[in-house]
C-alpha cells in the first residue's frame, strides 16, 4: 500500500523526527523529515477497547501497529502496556506527523516508519508480540479535501495515500480500458450499473476532479436507484482508491508476513471495512488456522498439516451500538484476530474447523 522507499522516524524507538544517529541513510531508507504537523488530522480509534483487550495478554515485547494513522490506537496500547515497545507503519506523512506529536509522551518506546505494511519482515529483526491493521482510508483523508478522496468536495483526483508514488487516481480513471473499470468497479460492489459507469466514463475523459467523476457516475445511475441507497459515487471512489493503493493486491501477503514474525503467544487482530478486506483476512486466517488442511469438512485432518495459529472468534466481531452511535464511521468495522501457537503444540483443531 506504500511505495517501495521506506522513510525512518529516528533510530532506535523515538517517536522525533530526524535522521539516524550515524547521519546516513541506510539500505536506501528516507529519513522521514519536515513532515507538516497537521493540526486537523484527529484519530477517534475504532474498537479501541476490544483492541487493547486483545493485545493486553501477550507476551511482554515489540507491537506494531502496521497502520498507525494518527496514532490512537497506539496511545492506547501504550498506556495499557508500559512494558511495551512499539513500531509504528504508515505510508502517509500527514498520519507519521500527527502520529509523532500522539505519541510523543511515550519517548524511546516508539518508532515510527514510512513504508508500506508488507514490508514488516524487513522493519522487525526480534519475535513481535502483537501486530494491528487497521485497514481502509482514515477520516482525515476523506475529510481533508485536496486528498482527492472523497466525492464530497470537488478536487483533483488523487486518493494516493503515499503522495510519493507516481499513480494517482486521475491515471486510473483515464488510463484504463472500459472493460477492467467495468471489473474493477463490479469486484468493489457495484454490481448492478459497473458497466453503465465504466461506459460513461470512458465516453466523458478526461476527468480530472473528484466533482466530475462524480457527476459522471450520478448520471450513469438511473433516477429512481439514486434516490435511496446513499450515494450513488460512493462504491465507485472505494474502488478507485483500493486500486490506486495496490490495497487488496498486497493484503494476503501482509498477512501473512505478520503471522510469520508473532512469537508464541502473540496475536495478530485486523480491522476491516470493506467486504473484499474482511474475505482477505479470513481466508488469510483459516488457512493459518487449519494449517491449508486439504481434508473434506467436518472429518478429522489426516493429510499433516499443522496450524500455526488459533483462531479467536468463529466470526468477525463487531462494534458496539453505542460507538456507532457515537461514531457513525465505525458501522462498517469488523475484527478478526488470531493467537500465534508454539511450533509444538498439539493439533487441537475441531474437525473442519475455518472451513
Amino acid at each position: 500500500m506504500r511505495c517501495p522507499s521506506i522513510g525512518e522516524v529516528e533510530d532506535p524507538y523515538s517517536a522525533r523526527f530526524c535522521l539516524c544517529r550515524s547521519g546516513r541513510n541506510p539500505d536506501g531508507f528516507q529519513p522521514v523529515e519536515g513532515l507538516r504537523m497537521s493540526q486537523v488530522f484527529e484519530h477517534e480509534p475504532v474498537m479501541a477497547d476490544e483492541i487493547v483487550a486483545i493485545l493486553g495478554d501477550v507476551p511482554p515485547g515489540l507491537l506494531v501497529d502496521a497502520t498507525v494513522g494518527g496514532g490512537g490506537h497506539a496511545r492506547a496500547l501504550l498506556g495499557a502496556r508500559p512494558q511495551s515497545r512499539l513500531l509504528g507503519i504508515d505510508r502517509d506523512d500527514d498520519a507519521l506527523a500527527a502520529a509523532a506529536r500522539t505519541l510523543a509522551p511515550f519517548g524511546d518506546r516508539v518508532r515510527l516508519v514510512r513504508a508500506r505494511f508488507d514490508q514488516l519482515p524487513q522493519l522487525v529483526q526480534e519475535p513481535v508480540s502483537g501486530v494491528l491493521f487497521d485497514l481502509g482510508v482514515s477520516s482525515y483523508q476523506l475529510d481533508m479535501a485536496e486528498r482527492g478522496f472523497s466525492y464530497r468536495a470537488d478536487a483533483p483526483l488523487d486518493m494516493r495515500m503515499d503522495r510519493t508514488s507516481s499513480r494517482t487516481a486521475a491515471d486510473v480513471v483515464n488510463d484504463t480500458d472500459e472493460r477492467e473499470l467495468a471489473r474493477l468497479f463490479f469486484d468493489n460492489g457495484e454490481r448492478r450499473f459497473a458497466r453503465r459507469i465504466a461506459q460513461r466514463i470512458v465516453a466523458n475523459r478526461p476527468i480530472t476532479t473528484t466533482a466530475q467523476l462524480a457527476d459522471v457516475v450520478r448520471d450513469a445511475i438511473p433516477a429512481a436507484t439514486r434516490r435511496t441507497g446513499g450515494h450513488p459515487a460512493k462504491r465507485v471512489f472505494q474502488a478507485v482508491r483500493i486500486a490506486v493503493n495496490d490495497e487488496l493486491d498486497i493484503l494476503p501477503g501482509a498477512i501473512d508476513a505478520a503471522v510469520d514474525v508473532l512469537r508464541p503467544g502473540g496475536r495478530c487482530a485486523v480491522l476491516s471495512y470493506h467486504s473484499g478486506e474482511d474475505r482477505i483476512v479470513k481466508d488469510r486466517f483459516v488457512a493459518a488456522a487449519t494449517g491449508g488442511c486439504t481434508c473434506p469438512p467436518n472429518l478429522p485432518c489426516v493429510c499433516g498439516a499443522q496450524p500455526v495459529v488459533r483462531l479467536l472468534n468463529r466470526g468477525a466481531r463487531r462494534p458496539s451500538a453505542g460507538e456507532v452511535a457515537r461514531n457513525p464511521r465505525a458501522e462498517s468495522a469488523r475484527l478478526r484476530a488470531v493467537e500465534k501457537l508454539a511450533t509444538d503444540a498439539p493439533d487441537d483443531r475441531a474437525p473442519g474447523v475455518g472451513r
